[in-house]
C-alpha cells in the first residue's frame, strides 16, 4: 500500500536551506550518498563477522551509474537497506542517525566498525542538485518474499513511500538532476569527484568500464571488458608500518601525486589508537629554493572519506609544505575550514603531527647525521620555516639546524659556540658569526676572511634574515650575525685594543671625504673614510646589516616596512691607507681626481653586483679604450 506523509523536521523550509547553506559546495553531494553506501556495507560486514548476519555477503561493490536521456545519478549498494519503519525514522525523521544508533547498539562488540558518517542529514544534500530523489531498498533482516519499499520526495517536505518488489538487499539511490546542475550528469565531472573524494575509501566504488588487454593460456593477448573500480579500498596508511616496504611507501606516494617526476626524501607513518585516533603518512618533498607554493598538497581524510586539502590553520603553517594522507575518526567529517580550526580534538592531532615531525628529522640527524647533511640543502627551507612559526618546533630543531660552511662543513649552533669561541669573540663578548649568502658574488670578502683565521658559513636561503634575527633575540644578545661583505673585518669582528695606522691625517681625511663625496651619487651613498689595511681596496662599498636585513625580509614578508619602499643605501668608504687614494688626494688636475673617484666607485659597484645596464656599458668602454692607448 502507497503512503504518503510529511518529514518530520523544525521547519518548511529545511530544503532551501540545505540547498544553499549547508555545504560549501554543491559537488559534496556525492560524497555523503557514497558514504552513506560505505556505512550500509560496512555495517553488513560487521553484522557478518559477529554471527549477525548469516548469509553470503557477495559481492559487494558500489555502483555509481549516470544517465544523460533520463538525467539521473544512481548510486547503489547491498550493504544492510532499510524496512519502510527505517526510512520513517532514518529519512523521514531527519534527527535521526541511523550509523549513530548501530555504533551505539553495537559498540561493546564491533568497536565502531569504520562506520563514517550520519545517514541523517547527509542524505539530504542529494537535493542540492536533485529536483527529485528515489529511495529502492530492502533491508538484510527481510526474506526473499518480503517487499521492498520505494521512497521518493521532491525537495519538499512531503513524500510519498510504498511497497515494490525487490529481489536483493541493499539501496539505490536515484537522483533526478536539476536543470541547474547538469554538469554532473558528465562523465569527466562525475569521475572527477570520486577520484577526489572517494579515491581511497573502503568499500570498492564502479564507475562505466574499461578495456584491459590479458595473455590467454596460449600467450595470446585478448582484450577484455571489465568493471572500472575507480578506488583503492586498501591504501597504504591504514596498513602498519611493519606490513610495508620502502617501495610501498613510494608507490603510494606515486599514486598520490601522479604528476610528480621527484621521489620524497623520506616519510614519516603515523599510527596512533590513544588518546585520539590518528593514522596517515607525510612525506618530505623537495623544497624549491624560492619556496615556490606548494599548498593543498596534505590531504585530510576522516575514516578514509576525503575532508579537505587546504589546511593552513588547521595544522601549523610549517606543515603544509609536506605531502601525504592524514586521517583521523576524530576529524569531524565536515568542510567548514573554520569549524576544523576550532575543534579540541583538530589542535591535539596538529601537536602530535609537530611532535612526530620533529621526533623523525632529529632521530635522522643522530643515526644517520651524515646523510641528512646531504639532505640538508632540500630540507632546510621547511626546518627553518618551523623554527619560525612555531614555537615549540624551534625548541627542537635548535638541536639539528645546520649551519653550512663555504667549505662544505656543517654544524649546529652548538658546534659553532664550542668551536670558534676564541676567534669570532668581539670586544662586547659577543660570538659573531660570519656568513655569505653567495659564493661567488663575495668570493673575495670569502676569501679574506678565511685568511685572517674567520670561519664562513654559508647560508642562502630566502628565510635566512627571518632566522638569523630570531637566533640573535633568542640568544639574549650573545650571538650576532655579519654578512661577510657588511663591512671592513675589523668593524664586523672589531677586538679590544685594537689598533689603527693611519698614515693621513684627520684634516686630510675630512677633505678626502668631501672631494669623494661631491663626485658621487648623494643619493645612494654616504661617504666614509677609514683606516684600512693598504691591501684593501681603495673603495669598499657595503650595506648596513639592519637595513640589508630589513630589505631581505620584506621581500620574504615580514619586514617592518611595506615590501619594497625601503631606500637603496650604501656605505661607500674610502680606505685612507691606499696608495691610489692619497693619490686622489694629492692630485692637482680635478679631472684626474673625478676620473679616479669614479673608477673606483665602479669597481667596488661591480664587486658587490651594483653595477649593471648603461654604467657597465661604459665602464667596460672605458676600459677598452685605456687597452687601447
Amino acid at each position: 500500500m502507497s503512503t504518503s506523509g510529511r518529514i518530520s523536521v523544525t521547519a518548511d523550509n529545511i530544503f532551501p536551506i540545505i540547498k544553499k547553506f549547508l555545504y560549501s559546495d554543491h559537488e559534496i553531494f556525492l560524497r555523503e550518498l557514497i558514504s552513506n553506501a560505505v556505512d550500509a556495507t560496512t555495517k553488513l560486514k560487521t553484522l557478518a563477522s559477529i554471527g549477525e548476519f548469516k548469509g553470503e555477503l557477495g559481492d559487494l561493490t558500489i555502483s555509481v551509474k549516470t544517465d544523460k536521456n533520463k538525467k539521473t545519478i544512481t548510486i547503489s549498494d547491498r550493504g544492510v537497506g532499510m524496512t519502510a519503519d527505517e526510512i520513517r525514522r532514518y529519512i523521514n525523521e531527519v534527527a535521526f542517525s541511523g550509523a549513530e544508533e548501530f555504533v551505539n547498539k553495537y559498540k561493546d562488540k564491533a568497536g565502531d566498525a569504520g562506520i563514517i558518517g550520519h545517514f541523517g542529514l547527509g542524505f539530504y544534500s542529494a537535493f542540492m542538485v536533485a529536483d527529485k530523489v528515489e529511495i529502492f531498498t530492502k533491508s538484510w533482516t527481510q526474506t526473499d518474499e518480503e517487499e521492498g519499499t520505494h521512497w521518493e520526495c521532491t525537495g519538499t517536505p512531503d513524500f510519498v513511500m510504498k511497497p515494490i518488489e525487490k529481489k536483493d538487499r541493499g539501496t539505490d539511490i536515484v537522483l533526478h538532476i536539476s536543470s541547474d546542475s547538469t554538469e554532473f550528469l558528465e562523465e569527466y565531472r562525475i569521475r572527477e569527484l570520486l577520484k577526489k573524494y572517494c579515491r581511497f575509501l573502503p568499500v570498492p566504488i564502479q564507475f562505466g568500464t574499461k578495456e584491459i588487454t590479458e595473455k590467454d593460456e596460449k600467450g595470446k593477448e585478448i582484450k577484455k571488458t571489465v568493471p572500472d573500480i575507480v578506488n583503492n579500498p586498501s591504501p597504504a596508511w591504514i596498513k602498519k608500518p611493519s606490513e610495508l616496504t620502502h617501495e610501498d611507501y613510494i608507490n603510494f606516494y606515486r599514486e598520490l601525486y601522479p604528476l610528480s617526476f621527484e621521489e620524497p626524501l623520506f616519510y614519516i607513518h603515523l599510527n596512533v589508537d590513544y588518546p585520539f585516533n590518528l593514522t596517515g603518512i607525510l612525506y618530505f618533498p623537495k623544497i624549491k629554493p624560492l619556496m615556490e607554493p606548494s599548498r593543498n598538497k596534505i590531504q585530510l581524510y576522516q575514516n578514509q572519506v576525503f575532508v579537505t586539502d587546504s589546511l593552513e590553520g588547521v595544522v601549523p603553517e610549517f606543515l603544509t609544505l609536506l605531502h601525504g594522507v592524514i586521517d583521523s575518526r576524530d576529524i569531524p567529517l565536515n568542510v567548514s575550514r573554520s569549524y576544523l580550526q576550532s575543534d579540541a580534538n583538530v589542535k591535539k592531532i596538529s601537536s602530535h603531527i609537530t611532535k612526530k615531525v620533529a621526533d623523525k628529522l632529529e632521530e635522522m640527524f643522530k643515526n644517520s647525521r651524515e646523510d641528512f647533511e646531504q639532505k640538508w640543502n632540500d630540507i632546510k627551507i621547511f626546518i627553518e620555516y618551523g623554527m619560525l612559526s612555531e614555537e615549540k618546533f624551534y625548541e627542537r630543531a635548535r638541536k639539528f639546524a645546520l649551519f653550512p660552511t663555504t667549505d662544505g662543513k656543517f654544524h649546529t649552533l652548538d658546534e659553532l659556540r664550542k668551536n670558534l669561541l676564541d676567534r669570532h669573540i668581539d670586544k662586547e663578548g659577543h660570538l659573531v658569526l660570519l656568513y655569505a649568502s653567495d659564493k661567488d658574488g663575495q668570493y673575495a670578502y670569502i676569501q679574506k676572511a678565511k685568511d685572517s683565521g674567520y670561519t664562513v658559513l654559508f647560508l642562502d636561503s630566502p628565510l635566512t634574515a627571518h632566522l638569523i634575527n630570531k637566533l640573535e633575540y633568542k640568544q639574549d644578545d650573545k650571538l650576532r650575525f655579519a654578512r661577510v661583505d657588511a663591512g671592513p673585518l675589523d668593524q664586523l669582528i672589531p677586538k679590544k685594543d685594537q689598533t689603527k695606522l693611519s698614515i693621513l691625517s684627520q684634516k686630510q681625511k675630512d677633505d678626502l671625504r668631501d672631494l669623494v663625496a661631491k663626485n658621487v651619487d648623494k643619493e645612494k651613498f654616504t661617504v666614509r673614510v677609514e683606516d684600512l689595511s693598504s691591501s684593501d681596496e681603495p673603495f669598499l662599498i657595503t650595506q648596513p646589516e639592519f637595513m640589508r636585513r630589513m630589505k631581505e625580509m620584506n621581500m620574504m614578508g615580514g619586514g617592518f616596512y611595506g615590501s619594497g619602499n625601503l631606500p637603496e643605501s650604501f656605505d661607500l668608504i674610502v680606505n685612507a691607507n691606499h696608495p691610489v687614494s692619497q693619490k686622489i688626494l694629492e692630485s692637482t688636475d680635478s679631472e684626474q681626481q673625478k676620473q679616479l673617484i669614479q673608477h673606483c666607485t665602479e669597481l667596488a659597484m661591480l664587486q658587490q653586483n651594483l653595477l649593471k645596464g648603461e654604467a657597465l656599458t661604459d665602464f667596460v668602454r672605458r676600459n677598452i679604450a685605456l687597452l687601447a692607448k
